[in-house]
């Protein structure tokens, strides 16, 4: 009998997105009879061991990079690079004891810089190639693909025709390593009876996940139409209602696609691992990008410039607008992707 091969998925721990996105990528590695390990951090640790409690899961210790209420964020990464590059150089090296002990026969990374390594095949996940900063473009583009160029292979979450992130996924040079694997969601689309008038998904990083999580409640609580609010909160099990709006901490990836299909509009940040959802789903959406993301901040440009969907900026939050706005703008129609030959792109591991 042959004996299954062993493979460690480990996400970044910058919000949840990450984790959410590597889901399909467990998925598959499942129906292809690998054994699957998982190794995260915080909500990303939580969220997977609800949805994959049958694998074997090791805390892994995430980057912890803080976000700070006053500086923008690009700048508050720059003066935290230092902090990076120990987390890199630790997680290579924890990640040498990780392969000795569990007889790991293959590595999957989700954005994290330090999980490769020469004795078996290392794959890295992203699908920001371009790393928007309005600051040192060409030297963070170079420390990208610097990091990128040490795996066996770079996934890009995106697909060739649709380009779904733009530039991100697709600038002017690529690593040699670079595959493009398709747009990857955890969810399906399928028939669903309406339930919500308004569903808003909070995310992303401190402190910024707590203030629009404050400013959408206060914009909802006192409507007629129904609203639910996912906090974004695996951790957590609680659930609140304050009349026509309901809330939960949480929602398993089934319930939330369930969720999302049963409401017309969905309010989110757009994180690129919920823009894959939704174009999935062929569902409208307003976004609210995180402060400082410059990555949230081009998808938006992007896909207001192309009458997709609407974007507010988190201090100019104004629902009212936004409901007048958003009537002059399409949604994700479509989501064309082709089927991803995840069979072919396993043989790295053979």
């Amino acid at each position: 009998m042959k004996v299954k091969k062993r493979i460690l998925v480990a996400p970044l721990d910058w919000g949840i997105g990450h984790s959410t996105r590597c889901i399909p990528v467990i998925n598959a590695l499942i129906s292809n009879n690998y054994e699957v390990i998982l190794a995260a951090d915080s909500r990303p640790l939580h969220l997977l061991i609800t949805e994959f409690p049958e694998l074997e899961i090791i805390r892994f210790e995430g980057y912890n990079i803080k976000y700070s209420k006053y500086l923008p964020m690009s700048l508050s990464i720059i003066f935290q690079i230092p902090k990076l590059l120990w987390n890199i150089k630790k997680e290579n090296a924890a990640l040498e004891e990780i392969i000795k002990e569990y007889r790991i026969n293959g590595v999957i990374s989700d954005n994290r810089f330090g999980l490769y390594s020469s004795k078996v095949p290392c794959v890295f996940i992203t699908h920001q190639l371009q790393i928007q900063s309005p600051y040192f473009m060409g030297s963070i583009r170079h420390f990208n693909y610097k990091y990128i160029n040490k795996y066996s292979a770079c996934w890009v979450m995106d697909d060739e025709k649709i380009n779904l992130a733009g530039n991100l996924s697709k600038p002017n040079s690529l690593p040699n390593n670079t595959q493009y694997i398709g747009i990857q969601s955890r969810f399906e689309k399928q028939k669903a009876k309406k339930k919500y008038d308004f569903l808003a998904i909070v995310s992303g990083p401190e402190p910024q996940r707590t203030i629009l999580e404050k400013g959408l409640v206060n914009a909802l609580k006192d409507r007629t139409e129904k609203s639910l609010i996912v906090l974004g909160k695996p951790e957590l099990n609680t659930s609140d209602k304050i009349g026509n709006l309901s809330l939960k901490s949480h929602l398993n990836a089934k319930e939330l696609n369930t969720a999302i299909l049963q409401s017309d509009l969905i309010i989110c940040r757009p994180g690129y691992s919920t823009v894959m959802d939704l174009a999935k789903l062929e569902k409208k959406a307003f976004f609210i990008p995180t402060p400082g993301q410059t990555e949230q901040e081009y998808l938006v440009v992007n896909f207001m410039s192309k009458g997709i969907c609407y974007s507010q900026k988190q201090s100019d939050f104004n629902f009212e607008l936004a409901l007048k706005k958003n009537k002059d703008y399409t949604g994700f129609l479509t989501s064309d992707n082709r089927n991803t030959n995840w069979e072919n792109l396993f043989l790295i591991f053979d």
